[in-house]
């Protein structure tokens, strides 16, 4: 009878503690499309977001642009706006590698000697709100993300921002 109680209340806490897991994000993964504008190119390309539990969740992209691609992977702190229906905010960081061909990115090719194809090495911070419409599988989000480069003359470009527009995935 001990066995089958204590198996019964572990049972209860588990599934509690799933309910206010999932209750933090409203989503488990979700697949998109990203946009990254601002100063310097348009970059579009796919993108993965998988909450891991609780607030916590990771997004992955490529992104896409004339001469240029981008990888990335950004961990987040994720959070429910109380008092609304499907609005939360996120908080994050992650690195990126970005491969340039002919050194055309943000004009780079004006200020440096001509040294064809380059990699960058990034972090990107990012803050923004994100949105999941409670009555059909899709989200988008908005965030401040600013490009700041480790590599090849260090440099720091803060006016980019991300788009996202995601089908989500119980």
């Amino acid at each position: 009878m001990k066995k089958v109680f204590l198996s019964l209340l572990s049972a209860t806490f588990l599934a509690l503690g799933a309910q206010e897991a999932s209750a933090q994000t409203p989503y488990r993964t979700a697949i998109g499309i990203g946009i990254d504008v601002g100063d310097g190119p348009t970059l579009v390309g796919p993108q993965i977001k998988h909450s891991f539990g609780g607030a916590n969740a990771g997004n992955a992209q490529v992104l896409f642009g004339e001469d240029i691609v981008t990888l990335g992977v950004d961990y987040s702190y994720n959070q429910q706006i109380p008092g609304t229906n499907g609005l939360g905010w996120y908080v994050g960081v992650g690195p990126q590698l970005t491969f340039v061909d002919d050194d055309r990115w943000f004009g780079w090719d004006d200020r440096w000697d001509r040294r064809g194809d380059r990699t960058f090495f990034a972090i990107r911070p990012a803050a923004g709100l994100e949105y999941k419409i409670p009555t059909a599988p899709i989200a988008f989000h908005f965030d401040w993300k600013p490009w700041w480069n480790l590599t090849n003359r260090s440099s720091f470009e803060p006016a980019r921002f991300t788009l996202g527009f995601k089908f989500t995935i119980k």
